[in-house]
């Protein structure tokens, strides 16, 4: 045996470096593969079926049309509408959706919010606190219409393009005095003479000047809104044209003989005297900020102001800020707004306090003027409500 084969070892013949070839069919021809090849689709399919690709996807960017509440338990579906169902929301209870349901319809049952305010001595810089501070507490915004009244020995043209210029996207009107104290004048001539501020009864003059204007707050202007404004138009005012809140640090006593009064009510024979006796311990309205619905309002109500204020005759009271006279006119004539809406000092104010004394300094040209709650002191407030570089566009 050789030493090859003695080893164990043997070796592997080395395969062919060429296949055989495949085996024919029997009839000659080439050999069929068990699978067959895949159906060519058809160039019209492949197009529509592209269309409903794009069409789906398009159908992604409509709006929704419904939703569903996460305070909803059942977690139905509610349609989306153009005027929400209150009572569909208010279901869920959820205060943000019934804020959202309140905004929705001021938007349609308002349409505008307008505010108006009177100033003796114009202070561009207290006008631009209370517009910024109205529109950056308002969830309407594009729904607050400004009416600002301002003196005409001013230049109005000029002072209403340099508030534009800071509030260029609000719905703001400067307008001049003449026209509502000429009809004042023509009513009463002695209200001139007097030299009065005719702040408050001015609300009830302007309605005849401006017919547009059928609802709206009169501010002070010397006020930094903190408050929603649309919130004071929620009020249902029922059968009073006049809403404002109460000053019980002042009674009606401190001002007016109660006694003269009663006697009054029982003799003189006037429709805008109250039916009910005058009580010494009554508060008296806060005109710093009230609302007015025209429509409700008597035709005689300023013929009502003039009468009392001919009849009382309250020489000693008209340095007064507080207008005694339109307090006695509106005596049980007034919807009492919470006290939430009075004007406080915003030294002193509360968290709820929704309106707020303007805490800056007059300008030089104003500092002689007494506004109707001059504050005992300044802050800083009113500089958040300042817009950047207003300083040198308002200057005078």
């Amino acid at each position: 045996m050789s030493s090859a084969a003695g080893s164990g070892l043997w070796k592997r013949r080395a395969s062919s470096s060429f296949r055989s070839p495949p085996p024919s069919s029997s009839a000659g021809g080439p050999l069929r593969l068990d699978i067959d090849q895949p159906p060519r689709s058809q160039p019209v399919l492949q197009a529509l079926s592209f269309v409903f690709v794009l069409a789906f996807a398009a159908l992604q960017l409509l709006p929704a049309t419904h939703f569903r509440h996460p305070a909803d338990p059942a977690r139905s579906w509610m349609p989306f509408a153009s005027k929400p169902n209150t009572a569909t929301l208010t279901k869920a209870k959820d205060p943000l959706m019934e804020q959202l349901s309140n905004a929705e319809n001021h938007d349609v049952e308002i349409g505008r919010i307008n505010v108006v305010t009177w100033m003796d001595c114009l202070d561009l810089r207290m006008l631009a606190v209370l517009a910024n501070s109205t529109l950056s507490s308002s969830r309407l915004s594009d729904h607050v219409y400004f009416s600002l009244f301002v003196p005409e020995s001013e230049d109005v043209k000029l002072s209403y393009y340099k508030l534009k210029v800071l509030f260029p996207d609000s719905n703001l009107d400067l307008f001049g005095q003449n026209e509502v104290k000429a009809k004042l004048r023509t009513a009463a001539p002695e209200w001139e003479s007097l030299r009065l501020s005719i702040n408050e009864l001015a609300s009830f003059i302007i309605p005849s000047t401006k017919p547009s204007i059928t609802k709206f707050a009169f501010v002070s202007p010397g006020t930094i809104m903190k408050g929603r404004v649309e919130e004071l138009f929620d009020f249902d005012l029922g059968p009073y044209a006049i809403a404002a809140t109460e000053d019980c640090s002042r009674r009606l006593s401190d001002y007016v003989n109660i006694d003269i009064l009663n006697a009054i009510r029982r003799t003189a024979a006037k429709t805008w005297i109250s039916e009910k006796s005058y009580d010494k311990d009554s508060c008296v309205p806060d005109l710093s900020l009230f609302l007015v619905n025209v429509a409700n309002l008597d035709k005689n109500f300023l013929e009502s102001i003039l009468w009392w204020n001919q009849v009382l005759d309250l020489k000693h009271e008209r340095n007064n800020p507080l207008n005694i006279v339109i307090a006695v006119a509106l005596y049980n004539k007034y919807y009492k707004l919470p006290d939430a809406w009075k004007l406080v000092d915003s030294r002193t104010a509360s968290s709820k306090a929704k309106v707020l004394h303007y805490d800056g300094p007059p300008t030089m040209s104003c500092s002689n003027q007494k506004s109707q709650k001059e504050p005992s002191g300044f802050s800083d407030i009113w500089r958040q409500y300042l817009p950047p570089k207003s300083e040198v566009i308002l200057a005078n």
